[in-house]
Parts: structure tokens; C-alpha cells; sequence
């Protein structure tokens, strides 16, 4: 997978993200279903999908945020 279809999937994201991934040897298809999962997981299981692979499911780790960091507070 290329940089450009890192980029096309995910928008920009840090060189060290797209050479994470780029690592793991995944195809861009396994990339588009990782990003599904990250947005809508339960919407997924509950349309009967199966649950990520290995590969996609690297891919999940790489792109979510450590579950320790504290969401940024919304400015009112």
C-alpha cells in the first residue's frame, strides 16, 4: 500500500502513522474496513459483520487513541 492510499483512506496523518501501517503489510481494503470499524463497531456487529482479522484489526490499534488520553474539553 502506498503512501497516497494511506492518505486517499484516512486524510493526512503523521509520517510515522503511514509507515506503521505501511508495515503491516495490509492491502487497502483491509485499510477501508479498519477505518469502518473505528467509526461505527457496534453498528457493524449488529449488521451481522464478522469480526476484524488479525491484520485489520493491527490496523484498529494503530489508528485509535490510547484509551488513557483524556478527550480534549469542548470551548463553550
Amino acid at each position: 500500500m502506498t503512501r497516497n492510499e494511506i492518505i486517499s483512506v484516512l486524510g493526512p496523518v503523521d509520517e510515522a502513522v503511514i509507515a506503521d501501517i505501511a508495515l503491516t503489510g495490509a492491502s487497502l481494503e483491509e485499510l477501508r474496513e479498519a477505518f469502518a470499524w473505528i467509526g461505527a463497531d457496534e453498528a457493524l456487529v449488529n449488521e451481522g459483520h464478522a469480526m476484524p482479522g488479525a491484520r485489520v484489526a493491527k490496523l484498529i490499534e494503530i489508528l485509535e487513541p490510547p484509551e488513557d488520553e483524556p478527550e480534549t474539553p469542548a470551548v463553550e
